[in-house]
């Protein structure tokens, strides 16, 4: 049976809702089976940037420890539920080697420099530092090479983003190009790699289909599709592990209505 850890992480956000991460997490670890979840503690402070550019740094590199360690210690696989997406850092990081690939399923690629973010906000950067760059203190050293890198479903960038993905002629599949269940896959082999670290941030899908995310894109994926390129991606490569981030609902009342989405999503994954 998969692990779950929950990690509450509201940080590396940069919106207004970002404390609504926190009952989002608690909502998600409420339909988690009870024996094989653990919950870390939230980091109680704000943080600060530490003479860096980027937001509230000192917590975000308190949680990176304490899912690290959470992941290193579980027997087998883990599921890290965020929180916003820089809990992925933690989770790949206690997973990572020179096979793994790392498939990022996310309306916005988070290749931002801690120079180029328009925010300050890690959770633009995330995907950058597990590639190995940002900074010193929060980013994976030895980085996961560019040629391990998938995106999926992303369909909102920055300048500095869309440079990374030229440069290293990262695959980007776009949110209708899942509705083929290999398209992920074959993406993913063609990295060569014999692993794979899937991360999935819930505004890939389609506003459509999921209202409690602070930053929704228009033209998203199905979650069917992400279900199906998600298993068949399972099927042909070993899981090395998994998070799922950026819950942030509006009210109790409306994580009802995604949770069974979300739900699905997390079958796929365990």
């Amino acid at each position: 049976m998969a692990r779950f850890i929950v990690a509450p992480q509201w940080q590396g956000s940069s919106s207004s809702r970002a404390m609504q991460l926190i009952d989002g997490a608690e909502a998600i670890a409420g339909d988690l089976p009870r024996g094989s979840t653990t919950v870390l503690d939230a980091v109680t402070e704000a943080g600060d940037a530490q003479g860096t550019r980027v937001h509230r740094l000192s917590a975000l590199v308190r949680m990176r420890e304490r899912i690290e360690d959470a992941v290193r210690g579980a027997d087998g696989p883990a599921v890290v539920i965020g929180g916003d997406c820089g809990v992925a850092l933690g989770a790949v990081a206690a997973v990572a080697g020179d096979d793994l690939a790392v498939v990022w399923i996310d309306a916005h690629a988070d290749l931002n420099t801690p120079d180029s973010s328009p925010s300050g906000a890690f959770h633009g950067m995330v995907l950058r530092a597990i590639a190995g760059e940002g900074e010193s203190p929060h980013r994976l050293e030895p980085g996961i090479s560019p040629s391990r890198l998938v995106l999926a479903g992303t369909r909102s960038l920055d300048a500095e983003e869309q440079r990374f993905i030229d440069e290293h002629a990262v695959p980007v599949i776009a949110p209708a190009d899942l509705a083929d269940p290999d398209a992920l896959a074959d993406a993913v082999i063609a990295t060569g790699a014999a692993r794979v670290h899937v991360h999935i941030d819930l505004d890939v899908l389609d506003p459509a289909e999921m209202t409690g995310v602070a930053l929704p894109e228009p033209f998203g994926a199905r979650a069917a599709d992400v279900v199906a390129s998600v298993r068949r991606l399972r099927e042909r490569l070993p899981l090395a592990g998994a998070t799922l981030t950026e819950f942030s609902p509006s009210s109790p009342a409306a994580a009802v209505d995604d949770l069974g989405t979300i739900l699905r999503l997390i079958g796929a994954l365990a």
